[in-house]
């Protein structure tokens, strides 16, 4: 529907894509998914009155937006609703995540159940609610497709183990092994599906969300061209700011650390409890229908 032209080779993800590399494909968790890549300018959407950028199409066919304001500016505050902790607590391993279980537990069941919601999963949902529930928008938005804050543990920096995540346990996430070694190999498929957040409304992952919301993850910040290990302004995500992704980093010396979007364009970790910006992740249905060429100044529009 958007008419896209898609490459069919695996972009080296070691390098910053400081170009328009335009649009290639991966697995999800629905199929396959066509990703933006790079210094893209034909990715904006207008929907609910706000500007987005597409960050793929997701295997069923939904689009994935990450919010970029009222307005085409690429870069500022204006490109993120406001500044949030993730978490205000900091110091149990349950807190690495979008939702979270038990702190102290010694079972990682419990320390990662889906039952509290992270200080940024409420700023999320009561946006959500606002201006897109409340504005009638809703029924243009995804109820399918979900969101992936990977938990896969490992007590390894190098290889995944399975071990840790309880506790103060010192722990790398699946996201730290596969984006910040030597070779970077990010993934759409959430390995587990009590990651997978959704609404109840879904076929997959835990339904454990009220609404349809999240973040990018660190995984879609490596496909679409940024890096753990350089920076660069010259890429659809850099807004000159620093943003939250979803995606777990590590628990160490008694601190969750979670994945964000630098200020200089690169992939970094820092503790749930600092202050970053926030950029809301929606799905638009698969069904819905659009005009336009996808530049700013002819952005693709939602009929």
């Amino acid at each position: 529907k958007l008419g896209l032209i898609v490459n069919d080779n695996t972009p080296n993800f070691n390098q910053i894509a400081t170009t328009n590399e335009g649009v290639y494909k991966t697995e999800d968790d629905w199929g396959e998914s066509y990703y933006f890549r790079g210094a893209v300018d034909n990715n904006w959407v207008k929907f609910a009155g706000f500007y987005w950028r597409i960050i793929r199409i997701n295997g069923d066919g939904s689009i994935r937006l990450i919010y970029n304001g009222t307005s085409t500016a690429t870069t500022g505050t204006s490109t993120q609703i406001q500044t949030s902790t993730f978490n205000s607590s900091y110091n149990d391993n349950a807190h690495v995540g979008y939702m979270y279980g038990s702190t102290g537990a010694n079972s990682y069941a419990a320390t990662h159940a889906n039952t509290n919601s992270s200080t940024i999963k409420g700023v999320l949902d009561n946006w959500y609610q606002t201006n897109i529930t409340n504005k009638g928008y809703g029924n243009k938005v995804s109820t399918e497709a979900g969101f992936c804050g990977d938990r896969e543990p490992s007590t390894s920096s190098s290889t995944s183990n399975g071990s840790g995540g309880t506790g103060t346990t010192t722990t790398y996430y699946g996201g730290n092994i596969r984006l910040t070694n030597s070779t970077k190999s990010p993934i759409l498929k959430c390995k587990n599906s009590s990651d997978l957040y959704t609404v109840s409304g879904s076929s997959k992952g835990n339904k454990a969300l009220s609404n349809p919301i999240g973040l990018i993850t660190a995984d879609e910040v490596v496909m679409a061209g940024l890096s753990w290990s350089g920076s660069t302004t010259s890429n659809y995500l850099y807004t000159g700011q620093h943003y939250w992704t979803m995606s777990p980093y590590r628990f160490l010396l008694s601190n969750v650390q979670l994945f964000f979007v630098n200020s200089t364009g690169s992939l970094n970790g820092c503790y749930v409890s600092d202050t970053r910006g926030t950029r809301p992740v929606i799905n638009l249905s698969a069904d819905v229908k659009v005009t336009g060429s996808g530049t700013n100044s002819d952005p693709f529009v939602v009929s």
